[in-house]
């Protein structure tokens, strides 16, 4: 893993070199606001290595290690250990190349994680993050990362936003953006008797939105009335970008009167079908997308994500802990007649600028050429079809997806990566999608496939690693 690592031809390791100092743009991630505004400062490797990370948690289960090493009351340096045992063994694995390229990174060590080796590594690691540099202000500014968009309930005060903004924060002023993006889940979900994270039913959060909105909700339209009023809230702190994390695309048409009705049985705990369920997500991600148009705000459309599969440990140790796989639902047709609902709703186009993520490669081809049927003749690369997400950010994943969208689009329009971690860690992973982007590149250049036209291609370059991000959003 040296300065060539990933980069097989002289003209990939040219047009690296031409991005690897281009800004970050970090538009979708679950970095916690209120550990930004206090400048988290980490205890130790441990603390910011393992501490929230559920792709590392997974592989330690694969290996055996007790919960108790892994999400349990063991001692960092025991989780530490328990790690480095697993990395040696994850040849292949992203995660060794993440790990190592961090390590890098972040702390100049280039010896590989072993547990012969993790003693040392700790300790260099520790004394490091107890300066300045290593703290959440000097990690943005290290990587030079331009925005971060956290991602945020609708009824959250944005509390930790304003005062990052204002410089009233630990943090003080900074050049990072920290902005809210606007994900309404759990006023979707109207088949969730509990959320995943355990705190509320639908019905419970309903009654919270209607207490943050001041609108007193009684129908469907008042329910959009409140997301309304928290988006325009949200917009004024900043917000450029919505979120849905959907396990599959819901599509049923019903009548106004009809959806009422069905909202109101769930209020009164009465049961409702799946296509009545349907038909009110319907509603309300067609109503979402309009305010969503009027306003500029980007639609992100995470598809694909089943979530805790496995009750036993969900019960004991709760959500977002490694439990969650692929789905593997059919959803082109359902996405489809989403989108066209959503564009022609009003009396002019009312489609926001979408992006379209996937965790089943199988459907990045349906995708992509669904939003081809959704372009703008006055908006470059309005619909997007996401980086390679969650278990698909990968070497393969990100080349496939890569060339996926260049068969079928128009790859120098691509808005590039981002990191989607709750890991301040995560910043390398822009450098991997970067390696990975110019090799495949270059490669094609040399294969005589695109001229050797370097004005050009460092444009697309840079634009695919910070540009279009910042245009795209901004």
């Amino acid at each position: 893993m040296d300065e060539n690592f990933l980069l097989k031809t002289e003209t990939a390791r040219y047009l690296f070199n031409l991005s690897k100092n281009e800004p970050i743009y970090d538009y979708h991630c679950h970095l916690s606001p209120a550990l930004i505004a206090q400048n988290k400062q980490f205890e130790d490797l441990g603390e910011i290595w393992l501490g929230t990370d559920h792709y590392k948690w997974r592989m330690m289960r694969a290996m055996g290690f007790d919960e108790y090493y892994i999400t349990g009351s063991a001692c960092s340096y025991e989780k530490f250990l328990t790690w480095a045992k697993t990395v040696e063994n994850l040849i292949g694995n992203p995660l060794y190349h993440w790990s190592h390229l961090e390590l890098q990174r972040y702390f100049d060590i280039f010896e590989p994680l072993t547990e012969k080796s993790a003693p040392l590594i700790w300790e260099k690691a520790n004394a490091l993050l107890k300066t300045h540099e290593l703290s959440i202000k000097g990690i943005f500014e290290k990587f030079n990362v331009h925005t971060v968009g956290t991602t945020d309930d609708p009824a959250d005060s944005l509390e930790h936003h304003r005062a990052i903004a204002e410089g009233k924060a630990a943090i003080g002023k900074i050049s990072t953006n920290v902005l809210p993006s606007f994900r309404p889940d759990r006023a979707i979900n109207i088949n969730v008797q509990r959320h995943r994270h355990g705190n509320n039913s639908f019905k419970d959060y309903i009654n919270i939105l209607s207490e943050v909105s001041g609108i007193k909700i009684k129908t469907t339209d008042d329910i959009l009335l409140a997301l309304e009023k928290r988006l325009n809230f949200f917009i004024e702190n900043g917000c450029r970008t919505s979120d849905h994390a959907l396990e599959y695309v819901p599509f049923n048409l019903m009548s106004n009167g009809k959806i009422d009705k069905i909202f109101k049985n769930v209020m009164k705990d009465k049961y409702v079908s799946k296509e009545e369920t349907d038909a009110y997500k319907t509603k309300i991600l067609c109503g979402l997308a309009k305010l969503y148009s009027d306003r500029g705000i980007v639609m992100q459309l995470h598809l694909g994500a089943s979530r805790n599969v496995n009750s036993r440990m969900f019960k004991s140790i709760g959500a977002d802990t490694g439990y969650d796989f692929v789905s593997d639902q059919l959803m082109s047709t359902n996405l489809g007649s989403l989108l066209n609902k959503m564009e022609s709703s009003g009396t002019k186009p009312s489609l926001p600028k979408t992006i379209l993520y996937t965790l089943n490669p199988k459907d990045y081809y349906p995708l992509v050429t669904i939003m081809g049927g959704f372009q703008d003749n006055n908006t470059k690369g309005k619909m997007q079809l996401g980086t390679a997400w969650w278990f698909c950010d990968n070497k393969d994943g990100m080349e496939e997806q890569i060339r996926i969208l260049a068969n079928n689009g128009v790859l120098p329009l691509f808005i590039g990566m981002l990191t989607d971690s709750r890991s301040f860690l995560s910043y390398p992973r822009h450098e991997y999608f970067r390696r990975i982007l110019c090799n495949i590149i270059g490669k094609w250049v040399e294969n005589g496939e695109y001229p050797r036209d370097m004005e050009k291609l460092e444009k697309i370059i840079k634009d695919i690693s910070f540009g279009n991000a910042k245009k795209y959003f901004e």
